[in-house]
């Protein structure tokens, strides 16, 4: 029933949120006419501080109008070339006849959109040809659409890259680094000429036993039982996917929020005061990030207890035991794609050298294939999102796929 009652509160508060959201916008054009301007800011700021404090299930947009190609600005246009029930196959198609480099850019399935992953592809789309994969939310999913586990994730990691044809590229960002690393195995020992000509893997969770986080520990810790019971709900009757077993999104959140309670405690205090003092670029800036890391999205039920249960827990793919249908996946069948992994040094959710754990799965890929690159300063999300990302790590990723072109 947690699924109910999450829902419940949701239906209660929502429409409280809208009424501050208009009462601020309203209160705020009033200031300036009042004797009362110092409380009537420090009001609304309180309001508005509410309004944008819930979370949402709509996919933000990406936003990725135009980018500079050379000497112009040229015009993005985003269509999708291929979809299943559970993503999209999204292209951020380029109004230039320019040939560049086909990437596909491989998103978490982790309780965010993958518009989280807006400035990692709009920094790519600079040099390359980039496509991502656009997860639905399985809240969105009838039933009729069947399952989707571990391998049908894999899966679509391989059929998005046949899509994309030979000589592409793939870059798997944090949770579905084990999946590319899996389907890009199968790939290579099947001799498929789709199979990616660089494959960068960025702070995610090949071998959690390397420098275990909280996240890792609390995996450990509990039994397979108690994230069936605790964390598995099944969607109201209201929505699409109605009766679908889900991992809710609002409950990744939560634990991603506990995790760092006092940051976020502090952020939103300071967005109070920022609005109070008509600090609006600081506002914004707020404004921005929270509105996006406040789009939840919920997991396939499946995908959530088998992500557990073998990548943290049994650790299949670091002690060699992972399976794709049935079959070993071997890392060691990997021989012609360039790997390169990225670690961010302060990254509480992927420690230091889990993601560098796929430098020696691949055996039999010669070093000079290979590079490893620990950012300076980053936590999780620098790795592939703000200043040190466009400056010192996506040069090093242009130029592995330059190399392996």
């Amino acid at each position: 029933m947690i699924y109910q009652f999450y829902q419940a509160q949701s239906d209660l508060v929502d429409p409280w949120r809208k009424v501050a959201r208009h009462s601020s916008r309203v209160l705020r054009s009033l200031a300036p006419r009042t004797p009362y301007g110092i409380f009537l800011r420090h009001f609304t700021a309180a309001l508005d501080v509410f309004a944008h404090a819930g979370t949402t299930h709509a996919r933000p947009a990406y936003g990725i109008k135009s980018v500079t190609l050379g000497n112009d600005r040229v015009k993005i246009i985003e269509e999708v070339v291929y979809a299943t029930p559970f993503a999209d196959l999204l292209h951020f198609k380029k109004d230039s006849d320019r040939a560049q480099p086909k990437v596909l850019v491989v998103a978490p399935l982790s309780g965010h959109f993958a518009t989280l992953l807006r400035n990692t592809i709009e920094t790519l789309l600079q040099d390359h040809d980039v496509y991502v994969t656009d997860w639905h939310n399985a809240r969105d999913i009838p039933t009729e659409a069947g399952r989707f586990g571990f391998d049908e994730y894999v899966e679509h990691v391989i059929t998005f890259l046949e899509q994309l044809g030979p000589r592409a590229h793939v870059v798997g960002v944090c949770q579905p680094t084990v999946a590319v690393l899996a389907a890009v195995s199968v790939m290579s020992e099947d001799d498929n000429p789709a199979t990616p000509r660089s494959m960068t893997l960025m702070a995610g969770p090949i071998d959690t036993r390397r420098n275990p986080t909280k996240v890792n520990l609390l995996a450990k810790s509990k039994s397979m039982h108690w994230f069936e019971d605790k964390m598995i709900g099944v969607v109201p009757w209201r929505f699409r996917g109605a009766g679908r077993r889900v991992y809710p999104g609002f409950m990744q959140l939560t634990a991603f929020m506990s995790m760092n309670l006092d940051k976020h405690i502090g952020a939103h205090v300071r967005q109070f005061r920022s609005l109070a003092t008509e600090d609006l670029e600081s506002a914004n800036t707020h404004r921005t990030f929270y509105d996006e890391y406040l789009a939840v999205m919920d997991l396939p039920a499946e995908f959530y207890l088998e992500t557990v249960e073998r990548i943290f827990m049994r650790h299949e793919l670091a002690i060699g035991e992972l399976q794709y249908k049935g079959r070993r996946v071997k890392p060691s069948a990997i021989k012609r794609t360039f790997l390169f992994t990225v670690e961010g040094e302060r990254d509480d959710i992927c420690g230091l050298g889990q993601t560098a754990a796929a430098l020696d799965l691949c055996s039999n890929l010669r070093p000079m294939l290979k590079r490893h690159h620990v950012q300076t300063g980053v936590g999780h999300y620098g790795v592939f999102s703000g200043k040190r990302w466009q400056t010192e790590i996506y040069p090093l990723v242009r130029e592995v796929i330059q190399f392996s072109a």
